[in-house]
Formats: C-alpha cells, structure tokens, sequence
C-alpha cells in the first residue's frame, strides 16, 4: 500500500516519504519539512486517531489526511474533530486522493500565507485593513500619512469597501486615539432629529424635549466624529456642519450658547458628491470643507489579488466565533470567487464566509457552496469553443447585463436600472462588440479598448464574457 501511494503521487510530482510502523512516522514528522501526512486508522504498534492527535499537536500547521479500510461514520467525525483534513476508505479512487492532498496542501499553504502576511504588516488586530493588492497598500499607506495631521477627511467608495474601517484605523493612528470614535450613519436617522442628534439640544426646544441632551460632537470631545453617508444630509443640516468646520464651534438646537467642537471630522460616502453639487442637493462650501483630503477604498473587484486572503481570514473568524472546523475551499471555489462581481464588496465577502462557515456539510467548500449561498450558479470554465457573447458567469445585475443598454434606457415599458447597473451594461457591450471586431484576439481587442491584457482579462471575468480566436 506504502509503494502504491508512492507512486502514484511521485507520477504527480510529489515527493514522498514513508514510515511503516507509528515509532519511524513519529521520527520522520519530528524532523519537520513536510507539506502533508497520509495517516493510515491501524498500525502494527498504535492507532492512528492518537497519532493524529500527537501530529496536531506537534505540527499544527501540517494537514493529515486519515486512510481506512475501516470506516465508519463515528470514526470519520472523530477523526475531524481531532483536527484531520480528510478522511478516505480503501480501496479509494486514486483521483480523489490526489485531489485532496493537493486541496490539503493549497490549503496550508494558504494560511502560512494569511499568517506571514499578519507578521509583515501587524494586522493582528481584527479591525485592520487586510490586503496585498496595490490599490489598498496604497490606501493603508495614505492613512498612516494623514492619520497624524488634524485635518478633515472626506472617505469614498461603494458600500461594503470598508469606509468606516478606515476612518477607525485613521483614528486609531492619530493622537486623538484615547479619546472616544464616535460613528453616525446620516442617512438612517429621520431628516428632522439628525440636527438634534449630531449637536444636541436643550428642553423645550421642540415637542418632546423634556430635559437637555448632548448631542454626538459632544460624546466626541477631544476625539474623532465619523459622518457616514454624509451624502444623505439635508440641506439645514449641511449648513451646521459648514459652520461646525470653519468655526469649530456649534449651537444646540433651541439654544443661544455656542459650544466649542474639539473633535476631528471624518465624512464617507457611496454618492457621487459633485454630481450632487450639479443637482443642488450637496453644498458646494461644504463639499470643499470636507474635501481636504479624499481617501478612495477600491471596490473587491479592483482588488481580485486579496479575495482570496481575505476568504482565509473571514473563514477562520466566522469559524472561532461559532467553534467549527475552519473548512477549506477548493480551487473550483476559488475560482468562482475571482470570477464573482462582488456588487456588495468586502462586506459581502465576509457574510458569505460566515453563512459558509456555519452551513458547510463537510471540510471543503466548492463552487456550488458558494454560489448557492450567494443566489446565484457556478460559472463554467473559459472554453476556446465558446462563442463570443456567451455569458455563464454570475451577474450581479440580473437579466440587464444580456440586453443591450441603450434599449433598456430607452424603452419606456422597462423601468430604469440603476446607474451601476446601466454601466455595466454598456461595459459588457461594449467589451463583446470589441472582442467581435478583433475576431476574438484578446490582445488586439484590449490595444482597441486601451488597457492591458491583465485587465481586459479580468473584465471578461467580471461580465462573464467567453470567446473564442477567430470568432
């Protein structure tokens, strides 16, 4: 059996080595180097559920997977619970041995990665910005440059990208990190308590006001007020604020005294501002107040390098939170990740890790896992038989994305989409119509669109676009 499984991982590429009875496999793992450990349940002088109880403990980060010929389904949950990564009965398909000793490896490799990646940037901290992409190594090193200048910062991006993780982070990292954060969503309070709630107000000021109240510039004395979806303000409200950041001064609702504001403004938003300041629903002083300094968080589909870090960590917070075995995920999961749109960004990510971490039926989570919890099907595969304006990867834009765009905006029975969704409709067109005039050549269609083959790639994969060459 030693010899069968030798050769038919070495015919893979794997270089092995074995151990007959549990004394020389104790030996062998406490020289370390190794990727994996097939560990038979019987052995000629011990079992093998204590021998993988003694190889967690000594070489945590090494998979194990259990072989049998005597399988039972106590002894297979047994063996997980221990801490095994797979458990296979003889005889086995040599197919689905080799597949899980290269999920297992993948997997560990994986969280060595997660884990050198915290000791090289120090994201211990569970609120930190995770991420080796160039898009957010450049928005971590931007708040660490203005996290010390007392200065207004006006945080962008579409919901889900983590604007409030970065303006914790930016305070955190200032000197006015002792003192308290203090967080209010502008758009989910009512419009006529916003000003009351952000500067307080004094009794009798209105129906209701029985005594005096704080206000939250007052709760953040001497620290930081984060203002998000300061898009959603009204206009009486933004008028306050105006004179909040000019004056550094405030007036409660229904008072004549003016209260000092020793705090640092942070604002985000989702909405396009200066289309705002077109429309006369954002004030233009303001905007330029708030503007000081623009942080932008990338969207997850700009940053596909990280999803796959950041799935890792999700996984195994939703996994200690709720006391599971942390599964893994497959390469065909994987891949369905870096094809999926991600419209609801990193947040939408870690809810799908934790509803995969509680709903998961075995160690490994595939495709079908993922896209089932996300509502929607597994993509096929990229084929070079497949025409040009086939579309089976996941849509974050329902049925929008097979019409064409200036039909949808024109035609009066369908109501309009949002304008998200009607960009990227046109983007989907318009990368089909370029594919089509290039015959499929992936290299001429993106000199035609201006951008490199990197990125036209991953707009195919984004929209779900198939070609083939030639087409």
């Amino acid at each position: 059996m030693l010899t069968l499984l030798s050769m038919r991982l070495e015919a893979n590429g794997y270089r092995t080595e074995h151990a007959v009875t549990a004394a020389q496999a104790r030996d062998r793992v406490g020289h370390g180097a190794l990727d994996a450990i097939v560990l038979d349940l019987r052995l000629p002088d011990g079992d093998g559920l204590s021998l993988l109880t003694e190889f967690r403990a000594r070489a945590p980060d090494v998979p194990v997977i259990m072989l049998t010929a005597h399988g039972t389904i106590d002894t297979a949950v047994e063996a997980m619970r221990r801490g095994a990564f797979g458990f296979l009965t003889k005889p086995f398909n040599h197919h689905e041995l080799l597949q899980r000793v290269r999920h297992a490896i993948e997997n560990a490799s994986l969280r060595r990665e997660v884990a050198d990646f915290r000791r090289i940037v120090g994201e211990e901290v569970s609120g930190s910005i995770l991420g080796t992409s160039r898009s957010i190594a450049s928005a971590r090193e931007l708040i660490a440059r203005i996290a010390t200048a007392d200065v207004t910062v006006l945080i962008t991006g579409e919901s889900g990208t983590g604007k409030e993780l970065a303006a914790r982070s930016i305070h955190q990292l200032s000197a006015r990190a002792k003192a308290p954060f203090v967080a209010v969503n502008c758009g989910a309070i009512p419009m006529e308590l916003l000003e009351s709630e952000l500067f307080g107000h004094v009794r009798g000021a209105f129906t209701g006001a029985a005594k005096d109240r704080e206000g939250l510039f007052a709760a953040a004395r001497g620290g930081t007020l984060f203002l998000d979806e300061i898009g959603d303000a009204p206009l009486n409200v933004q008028v306050k604020l105006l004179r909040v950041l000019q004056e550094r001064r405030y007036t409660p609702v229904g008072s004549s005294t003016e209260r000092e504001a020793d705090v640092r403004v942070l604002a985000a938003t989702h909405r396009d501002l200066r289309a705002d300041l077109v429309r006369g629903r954002f004030r233009e002083d303001l905007f330029f107040r708030l503007h000081v300094v623009p942080l932008e968080m990338p969207p997850l589909r700009e940053r596909r390098e990280d999803i796959v870090l950041l799935a890792e960590v999700f996984l195994e917070r939703a996994s200690a939170r709720h006391n599971l075995q942390v599964p893994a995920l497959s390469r065909a999961a994987i891949d369905w990740m870096l094809q999926w749109s991600w419209p609801g960004n990193v947040r939408e990510l870690a809810n799908l890790m934790e509803a995969a971490a509680v709903l998961a039926s075995g160690n490994e989570l595939s495709a079908d896992d993922l896209a089932r919890l996300a509502g929607t099907t597994a993509p096929r595969r990229a084929s070079a038989t497949s025409t040009s304006d086939e579309a089976d990867a996941p849509s974050a834009t329902g049925d929008i994305a097979t019409v064409d765009p200036i039909h949808v905006l024109t035609d009066p029975n369908r109501p309009l989409p949002t304008l998200k969704d009607a960009r990227d409709a046109f983007e989907r067109a318009y990368i089909v119509e370029v594919l089509r005039r290039a015959n499929g050549n992936v290299t001429a269609a993106a000199r035609v669109a201006g951008r490199n083959r990197t990125d036209f790639y991953d707009l195919l994969r984004r929209h779900g676009v198939r070609w083939r060459e030639g087409a």
